[in-house]
């Protein structure tokens, strides 16, 4: 197990303060300025399974309300809404500063029997074929500030191998589908709750960057700015996250200074894993 992974898992087990409030670790992450926006939902999510018994989460919807102070920790008050024969919803708020910064709805379900079928997944090359996040960043070593180089280069845990990867400081007006395969090994051991939070966390990862594809732009650019508003997660199948996992993503829609954006996880066998929904801020810089 890697430091950084080890850090993530820390992160993802959080402290109960009281019957239904809990306290999560703000700094660790994948940025170091605010706390990252997947952080937060694994955070909430793990505060909601706390309360819930013998069953899995199936959805859950979240608002980004304020952005995260990683110095401090964030404080996770669970409301129990609904315990029912099959369904059970839970309510999570988190809170620094006295003050929320994310709020969330997460639903969780038995297992049950029904009629399945799922899209198939897209046709790209095994994630050997692309290379790793660190190799990625190391050609664009010298286009960054010195004093930014540390944290460009720092460990993360969740290991990417981008498909449809695009030059982040001069990118090319491009197709809004975005693939990426992710993973982190670690997971191997991991219990069905874990393997939900950690692949809650890295679901915030690349999927905003869709909508900034048919336009030329990219975060490092300086031409945009952006912020999660809301995301939206339904699990599927288990999840086995120390396999590789693609993420499907595209953007329909951007306008009035939002954009939208989808995901599909698949596991490598193909088997849909989790789809996923955002919608963030993608407005102008302001000079």
């Amino acid at each position: 197990m890697t430091e950084a992974e080890r850090i993530l898992l820390e992160l993802l087990d959080i402290e109960r303060l009281e019957v239904d409030l809990f306290r999560g670790t703000g700094s660790g992450g994948e940025t170091p300025t605010r706390i990252f926006g997947g952080q937060v939902i694994a955070q909430a999510l793990a505060a909601a399974y706390r309360t819930v018994e013998d069953r899995m989460c199936h959805s859950l919807h979240a608002y980004f309300i304020r952005a995260g102070d990683p110095s401090i920790p964030v404080i996770y008050q669970v409301d129990r809404a609904r315990d029912g024969g099959s369904l059970t919803t839970r309510r999570v708020v988190a809170i620094q500063h006295g003050k929320q910064i994310l709020n969330m709805s997460a639903s969780f379900h038995v297992e049950d029997e029904g009629w399945d079928h799922h899209h198939a997944m897209p046709q790209v090359e095994a994630p050997e074929h692309y290379p790793s996040r660190t190799e990625l960043r190391q050609r664009y070593l010298d286009q960054v500030p010195e004093k930014l180089r540390g944290e460009l280069m720092r460990e993360r845990p969740i290991e990417v191998r981008e498909v449809n990867h695009l030059n982040p400081f001069t990118p090319e007006i491009s197709d809004d589908r975005n693939q990426t395969w992710f993973r982190m090994r670690a997971a191997v051991s991991a219990d069905p709750v874990t393997q939900h939070l950690v692949l809650a966390y890295a679901s915030d990862m690349h999927l905003m960057s869709s909508g900034t594809r048919p336009h030329g732009l990219s975060w490092f650019s300086g031409e945009v700015n952006g912020a999660s508003l809301d995301h939206a997660l339904w699990f599927h199948a288990p999840v086995h996250f120390e396999n590789w996992h693609l993420y499907s993503m595209d953007s329909p829609w951007s306008g009035h200074g939002r954009n939208f954006n989808r995901g599909s996880i698949y596991a490598e066998d193909g088997t849909l894993v989790a789809s996923v929904a955002q919608e963030g801020l993608m407005r102008k810089a302001r000079k």
